[in-house]
């Protein structure tokens, strides 16, 4: 038979356990990254390298993040106006998603990318981003944005 004691003690450690549990049940923690499935991705991104792969991936579900963050591979002559433009031509009234093939040939667009892809892991703000972009990218040429 076990005690009163013993009950309390059970009740206590099994209560600990079940919180320490919970956080991984809430939905996404603050600095995981919200990816759209590869199988959603055209054909060209699926078949594309692993780091093209997962920056179309990244982009396409974070338009918030990825407008605010230049590009400086020399894409605003083609009327592209942030990184987000590298991977995304447009979205119509229904979400659909129009791609653009841009940054499945070009590394700078890329290597943002995946720059970006690891401060949002670190916890960075978007300001804090921008910044290091710029600081690490603008010696290739002219940014995208003002």
């Amino acid at each position: 038979m076990v005690s009163k004691n013993q009950k309390k003690f059970i009740l206590s450690i099994l209560s600990i356990l079940l919180l320490a549990t919970l956080p991984g049940c809430s939905g996404q923690s603050k600095n995981q990254q919200s990816m759209m499935p590869l199988g959603q991705m055209p054909n060209e991104v699926q078949s594309a390298p692993v780091s093209v792969q997962q920056a179309y991936q990244f982009a396409y579900v974070n338009p918030d993040i990825m407008k605010q963050i230049p590009c400086y591979c020399g894409c605003g002559a083609m009327g592209h106006t942030s990184n987000y433009s590298c991977y995304v031509d447009g979205v119509d009234a229904n979400g659909k998603i129009t791609f653009d093939s841009h940054a499945l040939g070009c590394s700078t667009c890329v290597d943002i990318t995946q720059d970006v892809i690891r401060m949002q892991k670190e916890g960075k703000s978007t300001q804090d981003m921008r910044a290091y972009i710029d600081s690490t990218y603008s010696r290739y040429g002219p940014s995208n944005m003002p």
